[in-house]
């Protein structure tokens, strides 16, 4: 039997439940979430800062970096000519914003959580340093200084990038937008931040007016994504009543099909489009930081409520097409795939290893693009021209031993044709004037080899055929 007290605890807790608004409100507050020990295990390095922490989760006062956070809260407060005092006041004001940020502070130990406005501004004024100091707009830092100077662009910015990236090791938006608010007096509008932070995380040109993003993590995503929506796929969506068990085949087994591959007109992850045998694919670069990125943006989508699926949808669709170093290959060919990994057997177990035990989203825009290249492929005569392709032309000898046949076949059919055509319609050797018709009787058969063919030449070279074919198989 349940316990009395436990008893007493449900009903206290049914008359102080909260209303269908106030619990909705109460799911929005959370950004920034400690992710469960079930999907970091498969890759911990790839969830855990390894150069420096921003905020409580994976904060640690004994990391070396810890102290070049306090020199750049110096070189902030010493620059803009303000006192510490006004930014606590200005953070402290959204303290409980900040903290209902992370999802499970309460499992942070007490000696971090009683600080967390003191890590709030030192981590925030640190990325803002890292942030202008990337883009060459700080001249108050020593030439040799190890984070701030040349040498720190070079060899320790790349990794504090992609810590920056990853889900446990973020900030609230709020943090940075209030810091620079302090700082030059609300003067700075409000997409101030969000375009430091682009110029910073992305090499190509993004429109900044990405609407309200949570942290840093939740901007580059929808950086990878800017793109509009095809309306024809949205009507072809709606005319798709029925789900089948669909297979799409490799990006090889596709350009046998007679399916070609060209890149994007933009780098947005959304921009994948299937046309009269073209299949469009956004260029995406392929480093030692692309399976962190992609894991963590994942998990943001998995975790996060009202997100989206648009990053796994890309990551499943891009495993479905790639099954070996020969699609990777085949996809670097064509400037989709820019290998900075040196292996094109390392990249097809990136991506075959991304999209595991991760869930397909069956609304996506993407499983029109599937559906278009399923039927496509469906079609009798792309699969048969796959099938020829993959048998005779996968290698230079079939494809000779093929070609000598098909040559030998037309030959053949031909010398027979000429020999047969004499047979059947002779030449006329009656005199010009003469207008009646009058049949002209079949020629004596001769049977001199070099004059005709016999039936037996037409079987021999249907033999000869069918023996080449069987030994290029």
């Amino acid at each position: 039997m349940a316990g009395t007290g436990w008893i007493i605890q449900v009903n206290e807790d049914l008359k102080n439940m909260e209303g269908l608004s106030t619990e909705k409100h109460h799911w929005n507050k959370g950004s920034i979430y400690k992710l469960p020990a079930s999907l970091t295990d498969m890759n911990k390095k790839a969830y855990k800062p390894q150069t420096v922490s921003f905020g409580p989760y994976h904060y640690d006062p004994s990391n070396p970096m810890e102290e070049h956070k306090h020199r750049a809260l110096l070189h902030f407060l010493k620059r803009c000519g303000k006192s510490v005092e006004l930014f606590v006041d200005a953070l402290a004001e959204v303290e409980n914003d900040l903290k209902d940020s992370y999802t499970l502070l309460h499992f942070v130990s007490k000696e971090v959580t009683d600080i967390f406005l003191q890590l709030m501004i030192l981590d925030g004024c640190f990325m803002l340093e890292i942030l202008r100091t990337a883009a060459h707009v700080l001249d108050d830092y020593a030439v040799n200084d190890p984070i701030f100077g040349n040498h720190g662009r070079l060899h320790v910015v790349p990794y504090i990038k992609r810590d920056m990236l990853m889900l446990e090791n973020q900030l609230p938006m709020l943090v940075l937008e209030k810091l620079v608010a302090v700082e030059h007096d609300k003067a700075k509008d409000e997409g101030f931040v969000t375009k430091v932070i682009l110029k910073f995380l992305c090499s190509c040109n993004v429109s900044p007016n990405m609407g309200k993003c949570v942290h840093v993590l939740d901007l580059y995503r929808k950086s990878l994504l800017q793109h509009e929506p095809d309306h024809k796929y949205i009507r072809h969506k709606m005319r798709s009543m029925e789900r089948e068990d669909e297979i799409i085949w490799s990006a090889t087994a596709l350009n046998e099909a007679g399916i070609r591959f060209q890149k994007s007109a933009t780098t947005s992850l959304k921009d994948i489009t299937f046309a009269r045998g073209v299949l469009r694919l956004p260029v995406v670069v392929v480093d030692d930081t692309t399976e962190s990125m992609f894991l963590n943006l994942m998990a943001f989508e998995r975790f996060h409520v009202g997100a989206g699926n648009e990053v796994t949808s890309y990551l499943i669709f891009m495993d479905n097409i790639i099954d070996n170093a020969r699609d990777v290959s085949l996809l670097h060919s064509k400037g989709i795939i820019q290998n900075a990994l040196g292996s094109d057997k390392a990249v097809a177990n990136l991506f075959n290893s991304l999209s595991k035990d991760v869930t397909q989203d069956p609304d996506s825009s993407l499983q029109i693009v599937h559906k278009r290249v399923y039927h496509y492929c469906r079609k009798p005569w792309n699969k048969w021209r796959a099938n020829l392709i993959h048998t005779y032309f996968r290698n230079p000898w079939a494809f000779i031993s093929f070609t000598a046949g098909v040559f030998l076949f037309v030959f053949t059919i031909a010398q027979t044709g000429y020999s047969i055509y004499p047979y059947y319609f002779p030449p006329n050797d009656s005199s010009p004037s003469t207008f009646t018709c009058v049949p002209a009787a079949p020629p004596p058969p001769n049977h001199s080899s070099s004059d005709s063919t016999s039936p037996s030449t037409l079987v021999i070279s249907f033999i000869l055929v069918s023996m080449v074919c069987m030994l290029t198989n």
